[in-house]
C-alpha cells in the first residue's frame, strides 16, 4: 500500500505540472496536440522511471561532491537511449518534439526527483515515484494538448469533432498554451 501512495502522489497530490508547476518549458512548448503531449510525457516518464531506479541502486557508491554530475550522466544516458529508439521507431514524433527530447536531461522534474527521492529511498519505492511523477506529467501534458487541439482545430488525437474553421487559432499558438494551462490549473484548484 505504501508504494501505491508514492505512485498516486505524483499523479494527484504533487502533479509536476498542475500542482508543482515544474517543467513548464516542455509543457508549453510541446502540447499543441494531444499526441505531442502524450509523447513528451511518456518520454519523460521513461527517463524518470529508469533514472530513479539506477540512481537508487548506485547512490551509496557515488561520493557527495560528484553526486549531481553523476545523476546528470545517468539521466543523459537514458535520454540518449530514448532518442535513438524514438529516431528509429517513431521518427515523426521525434521530429515534432525535436529539441525538447534532449532537454529532458535538465528537466527539473527528473533531476529534482533524483535528488529528493531516488537518492534517499530504495529501488522499488524510487521506481514507483518515477512512475507516479511520469504518469502525472503525461496526464497533464495530454490533457493540455487535447484542450489546445480541441479549441484550436476541433480535433482530439486527430479525430475531428467539429470543423477546423470554427477553431480558435490562438490555442494552437504559444499564447494559447499559457491561457489553456492557466484555466486548467484554476479548474484543478477549484475542484480541490
Amino acid at each position: 500500500m505504501n508504494n501505491f501512495k508514492v505512485l498516486m502522489n505524483g499523479i494527484i497530490k504533487e502533479n509536476p505540472v498542475l500542482v508543482l508547476l515544474l517543467g513548464m518549458c516542455p509543457t508549453l512548448g510541446t502540447t499543441s496536440s494531444a499526441i505531442n503531449g502524450m509523447g513528451m510525457g511518456l518520454a519523460t516518464a521513461f527517463v524518470l522511471i529508469c533514472s530513479n531506479l539506477v540512481i537508487s541502486l548506485v547512490k551509496n557508491l557515488i561520493p557527495d561532491m560528484v553526486r549531481i554530475p553523476a545523476f546528470i550522466v545517468i539521466i543523459a544516458s537514458f535520454v540518449t537511449l530514448l532518442q535513438m529508439v524514438m529516431q528509429a521507431y517513431v521518427p515523426d514524433l521525434y521530429a515534432t518534439l525535436g529539441l525538447f527530447i534532449p532537454l529532458i536531461v535538465v528537466n527539473c522534474i527528473v533531476l529534482g526527483r533524483a535528488e529528493a527521492f531516488a537518492a534517499k529511498n530504495n529501488p522499488v519505492r524510487s521506481m514507483f515515484d518515477g512512475l507516479g511523477m511520469g504518469l502525472g506529467f503525461t496526464l497533464a501534458l495530454t490533457l493540455l494538448g487535447a484542450t489546445r487541439e480541441l479549441l484550436g482545430t476541433g480535433k482530439i488525437f486527430n479525430l475531428t469533432l467539429y470543423s477546423e474553421k470554427y477553431g480558435m487559432l490562438l490555442f494552437v499558438l504559444a499564447p494559447g498554451a499559457f491561457i489553456a494551462l492557466g484555466y486548467l490549473i484554476a479548474i484543478i484548484n477549484r475542484v480541490k
